[in-house]
């Protein structure tokens, strides 16, 4: 089974193949240039270094959010593209997911958080369970979108020991001394950011599983509304405060 994958979620823009149980090819970058600029060459660079037949490819998985709204949008349009040109499916991965799963085997919980602006952080939390020659990773929390403090008290409710990953942790490491309870680490820098080699690996779990969507079905999965869908109810609710005062 072979599956390419992309993740442009975030700050990194990361593309990768794996067949079977093997990382073929990977390139991640996260360096002054925006996605629209790296994310095809990447998978260019990738077909004609292993001498990728991309008919050969079973799917596309893709990191189908929560992010960057633009990255997203950037990542989904190649995967459909991609979906349609091949005649191949789209497996999504939620973006939190394939951040915690950096940490596959850990024995601590895995809280990724990713900076969603706002005072408040893209994360989840996970923990891997070893069941019949592997680890598996159950979800405790499934990705949302909260303040820091929130996901902190849920944390320390827990009780155990915990790693942090992500772009939020630059943001929110101050806050984290302050409020966290139990014993906590950083993930390090080969394994704090997102990676195209995780998607594609959960991706291989989901295929197997039957978790798949065609390209006109896919979609990202944003989590809370952009900026401007925000200001546009916001100014909607304004004009209808207006006329009921008027009236």
């Amino acid at each position: 089974m072979k599956i390419l994958a992309l993740d442009s979620s975030g700050l990194v823009a990361s593309a990768a193949l794996v067949e079977d149980d093997k990382l073929i090819a990977e390139y991640t970058i996260q360096y002054k240039k925006t996605h629209s600029q790296t994310l095809l060459p990447m998978l260019a660079q990738i077909r004609d270094m292993v001498e990728l037949d991309v008919n050969t490819v079973d799917a596309i998985a893709v990191a189908a959010g929560p992010g960057s709204f633009t990255g997203l949008r950037i990542g989904s349009a190649t995967a459909k593209g991609l979906a349609f040109a091949l005649d191949k499916p789209i497996v999504p991965v939620p973006t939190v997911d394939g951040l915690a799963y950096q940490m596959y085997g850990s024995d601590a919980l895995v809280c990724p958080i990713m900076d969603a602006r706002r005072s408040q952080v893209y994360t989840g939390i996970y923990e891997f369970v070893y069941r019949e020659d592997k680890y598996d990773m159950d979800v405790i929390k499934e990705q949302c979108a909260v303040s820091f403090e929130e996901i902190a008290e849920t944390l320390n409710g827990l009780g155990r020991n915990v790693i942090f990953l992500g772009d939020g942790v630059p943001v929110f490491r101050e806050r984290m001394a302050e409020v966290m309870q139990v014993p906590y680490s950083l993930a390090p820098a080969h394994r704090n950011r997102q990676s195209a080699a995780c998607i594609a690996a959960l991706g291989s779990l989901y295929y197997a599983q039957g978790r798949m969507e065609s390209g006109a079905e896919h979609a990202p999965v944003y989590l809370r509304l952009s900026q401007a869908e925000r200001e546009q109810a916001e100014s909607r609710n304004a004009a209808g405060a207006g006329r009921m005062n008027r009236a």
